[in-house]
């Protein structure tokens, strides 16, 4: 949750704080080649591997997460409303809302839920009731917001999500609280001691300088974890705390976690921690991994790739874009520099972005365009090794209507300033009373193919990258374990391509064999000839 406008200038800048709360696959082999719009690429690929997720053994790398803003999502309960908030939505979302919509979460092969927070804001008491709605400025740590819901509704929540095979996170904002402090103590018995966040700022600040600080927020993330079963927590602008509050909280949740392993509990044994530094790749090392000798947090939103997944495919927020496949290779190298430990967690979008359908439509694509852009979106995310997390609305390709351009002024008033904008109304088919139409049923059904396809195969989701080209509109990697490789490529232009795939990087086979289509590519001689159709990512299995 960030207050205002961040601008990152370019590839990646210096993150500003607010002032406003804010198909791929080829044909079949009959069909006739696409022609070469570019020569092939034939240049070797660069021989190293970089790091892979955090281990074989870590199922945080196969994490599909689905992010839900509580309080825009869906209306389930006609007496937990807000009425009032930042976005576009009616902000009557609700607990039951989420509870209704779990069917259509699970199709769409996702293993995880996130949660924008759920705990109580005194709604009203500070004078905004629209920030109290984001739930990011709360006032009690251990109770639900009635304008959600109850402690109850979210135990049913955790509870039938687990039924249907979904983690649940929580979010967890333990740097600040809302104007009117902490209203009662927990459960132990504890209060944070608190601090004044400047003029102008909507809240107060949580003083890490007193030891209470550090007891009240361990107290609140083991105890969802013991007495709901939460599988983890997303962890708001995490820069607020140190690196070792952060270590004694990610011991705190580890150990509530292993425990309920070792009694036989099948959920709330996960334990996994992701913060939020909206920033770049220097600063998110810094301020949420730690040194590999020392590790702080497990994870973090990987901002920077996510910045240029947005320029290589449509346009980042300040209108940047066409910047071709080796801005990609400029953000994967950003991140060579993490340690061992981290998990970087790769998203199109969340309630702080702008949607990717309206970065499609601000950067004046072919709107003929819109759908293919999606699809070759998902299919990069989709080969990420690591954690990834999809934006309610995606699978739709979603987008505010009539929203497109940077909206300036009284942004704020009309629901559409570019840091809340993607806060609108869910769409649940059978629940929301919205319908699909053709191109959003289809789009829907190949993402949820997309990610079974990713939770098949270990080389996606927890390999080892081979850098194979970044050239004008072709990226490929080579994801590998020590059982399997794939080729991924991806044609980030809306002609096709061609790659000549040098077959001495491959480990030896008969054939790549395409995981979407089923077309088989023989192998003969050095190099093997790939089509790449516009906007279109492959996934090739050596065989």
């Amino acid at each position: 949750m960030k207050q205002g406008t961040l601008r990152y200038g370019g590839l990646l800048g210096a993150a500003l704080f607010l002032s406003a709360c804010g198909s791929g696959g080829g044909g079949s082999s009959t069909e006739p080649q696409p022609p070469v719009v570019n020569p092939p690429v034939t240049q070797p690929p660069v021989a190293t591997a970089s790091r892979a997720c955090y281990g074989a053994d870590q199922p945080a790398c196969n994490l599909r997460t689905y992010q839900l803003m509580v309080e825009s999502f869906v209306d389930g309960d006609g007496a937990a409303n807000y009425g009032v908030g930042y976005g576009p939505s009616q902000h009557n979302g609700d607990l039951q809302g989420i509870i209704d919509s779990l069917d259509h979460i699970k199709s769409l092969n996702v293993n995880a839920i996130w949660l924008t927070p759920v705990f109580d804001s005194c709604a009203g008491q500070a004078g905004d009731d629209r920030l109290d709605a984001t739930g990011y400025f709360a006032c009690d740590f251990f109770n639900v917001d009635p304008n959600f819901g109850s402690n109850a509704r979210l135990k049913t929540l955790v509870e039938e999500a687990h039924k249907r095979g979904l983690y649940v996170f929580l979010d967890g904002v333990f740097g600040h609280v809302n104007k009117v402090g902490v209203s009662k103590p927990s459960p132990e018995g504890r209060l944070p001691a608190l601090k004044s966040g400047g003029a102008g700022y909507p809240g107060q600040l949580v003083d890490y300088g007193k030891p209470e600080s550090l007891a009240y927020f361990k107290e609140v993330a083991r105890y969802w974890v013991e007495q709901y079963g939460i599988d983890g927590w997303r962890l708001d602008q995490a820069y607020q705390l140190g690196l070792d509050e952060w270590r004694a909280i990610r011991t705190e949740v580890e150990q509530a976690s292993a425990a309920r392993k070792a009694a036989g509990q099948q959920w709330g044994t996960l334990g996994y921690l992701v913060g939020e530094v909206w920033k770049g790749a220097d600063d998110i090392r810094n301020e949420a991994y730690g040194p590999s000798d020392n590790p702080a947090l497990p994870s973090a939103f990987d901002f920077p790739l996510r910045y240029g997944l947005m320029q290589a495919l449509a346009v980042e927020e300040s209108g940047k874009g066409g910047q071709g496949a080796s801005v990609l290779d400029a953000s994967w190298n950003k991140l060579e520099n993490y340690p061992n430990h981290a998990m970087p967690n790769l998203m199109l979008g969340n309630h702080d972005l702008v949607r990717f359908g309206d970065l499609v439509q601000r950067g004046n694509f072919n709107p003929a365009d819109y759908w293919q852009r999606h699809k070759a979106a998902f299919s990069f995310l989709a080969a990420r090794s690591g954690p990834i997390t999809l934006y309610y609305g995606e699978e739709f390709g979603d987008e505010v209507p009539g929203f497109a351009k940077q909206v300036s002024g009284d942004c704020a008033a009309q629901g559409l300033c570019d840091d809340h904008v993607a806060r609108s109304d869910g769409k649940v088919p059978g629940v929301t009373g919205f319908v699909p139409d053709g191109e959003q049923a289809e789009l829907k059904q190949w993402l949820a193919e997309l990610l079974a396809l990713r939770a098949a195969h270990p080389a996606l989701y927890q390999g080892e990258r081979v850098k194979l080209v970044a050239e004008g509109s072709v990226y490929g990697d080579i994801k590998q374990t020590a059982t399997e490789q794939i080729v991924y490529l991806l044609n980030v232009s809306s002609t096709p391509q061609s790659y000549s795939l040098p077959v001495a990087r491959l480990r030896g086979g008969s054939a790549l064999v395409d995981l979407q289509s089923g077309e088989r590519l023989p192998i003969g001689g050095s190099s093997l000839t790939v089509a790449l159709p516009p906007l279109s990512g492959r996934f090739l299995q050596l065989q």
